[in-house]
């Protein structure tokens, strides 16, 4: 295995190529979309399981320190992506063997089982906004704003040791009399400044009182730092952190009430359809209705921009549900039969449309409804 880690990380642009094209290739199977088929669908899934473990070992870091502390804990990011791959298989194995109408409680254990490991997940970053429903790690420092003693991006700032800078000199303590001198940045300045140190440092060693300064004192041990827990983070953070591990949780349970409706009212039903829309509104609403808070009281954590982005690709998430049933049988079906009737006559843009309408019907009966989250 290690052997392997060590090829995949040394030719780890060959692996992406290799990758992209077998994916390509498994979209134009025969059968792909056929109900009887589950062969094609493995395949492809187990495409996937190689593609998420290889990228998981080119993301690790190979550095002994890191190294050891991913190890220490699940890769998260890496169970949520196997899953993803295998409820596909899970669907159309359920669909051979009990079909259609009664695959839907087989995919509701896989969804209950996505979201416990998102819950995990949650849990193991600090609550902090899961990216990509899980599959990528939030890693990113929070950005802290009118702190005077950090960055904009989380990093203290770092001063000289003797003193601080100020129009391109140092300030130091070791002017004349003990007051505050200037020294240039250049060599012979710093040189200078370094001698009459010596000379001072010298004294004070003569001196027993500055020679019990000078012993070291003793090290205090290095603690490690802890993840906050979801206590700590309920009674510390405030209503708007409470609003966003609300929100949060809302939208990782959305997949999972989804399926459950569907199982319940069936996939002709409005009912899934509206309130898994109403899911995704009142998550996003209360992640802006706690950001807002956030921002009116004057509190310096904000979003990252990994976390802002993660915001816009939910809202374009959205566009599934005009693939999903009864959206799609209603008035999305009607439309594409209309685009390919129309563009049939021409030779090649014909083909290359049915082909998409072919492509987009076949993945619309088994992609969207779980997809998005």
């Amino acid at each position: 295995m290690e052997a392997y880690k060590v090829w995949v990380r040394k030719n780890r642009e060959l692996v992406r190529s290799l990758e992209s094209l077998a994916n390509g290739v498994t979209w134009i199977l025969p059968e792909r979309f056929a109900n009887s088929e589950i062969a094609p669908e493995a395949v492809y899934a187990l495409l996937g399981i190689v593609s998420s473990v290889n990228q998981h070992i080119i993301e690790t870091p190979t550095d002994g320190h890191s190294l050891a502390s991913k190890e220490q804990s699940i890769p998260w990011a890496l169970v949520v992506s196997i899953l993803k791959d295998v409820e596909a298989v899970v669907e159309v194995a359920a669909q051979h063997f009990v079909g259609d109408d009664h695959k839907w409680g087989f995919l509701a254990v896989t969804e209950a089982v996505k979201a416990c490991v998102r819950l995990a997940a949650f849990r193991e970053s600090g609550y902090r906004m899961l990216l990509q429903g899980g599959e990528v790690e939030n890693e990113e420092e929070d950005v802290l704003e009118d702190n005077p003693g950090v960055k904009t991006n989380g990093v203290p700032v770092i001063y000289p040791v003797n003193g601080h800078s100020q129009n391109g000199h140092w300030i130091t303590s070791d002017g004349p009399d003990g007051k505050p001198g200037f020294v240039s940045k250049s060599l012979e300045g710093r040189a200078v400044a370094a001698l009459n140190r010596f000379g001072q440092n010298a004294k004070m060693l003569s001196d027993p009182t500055w020679m019990s300064r000078l012993q070291p004192s003793p090290v205090p041990p290095v603690m490690e730092i802890e993840k906050p827990t979801f206590a700590t983070i309920w009674s510390s953070k405030g209503v708007s952190g409470r609003l966003f591990m609300l929100g949060e949780a809302v939208h990782i349970f959305r997949p999972l009430v989804y399926v459950l409706l569907i199982r319940k009212f069936g996939i002709k039903s409005w009912t899934p359809w509206l309130v898994s829309l109403a899911v995704e509104l009142t998550s996003l609403g209360i992640h802006s209705h706690a950001t807002d808070l956030n921002h009116r009281a004057g509190k310096v954590h904000q979003l990252s921009s990994a976390e802002r982005d993660e915001l816009k690709r939910r809202k374009m998430m959205w566009a599934l549900y005009v693939m999903r049933d009864p959206f799609f049988a209603s008035y999305t079906r009607r439309h594409l039969e209309k685009a390919e009737k129309a563009l049939n006559p021409v030779p090649l843009i014909g083909f290359i449309t049915g082909k998409l309408v072919e492509l987009l019907e076949g993945a619309q009966s088994r992609y969207t409804y779980t997809s998005g989250s």
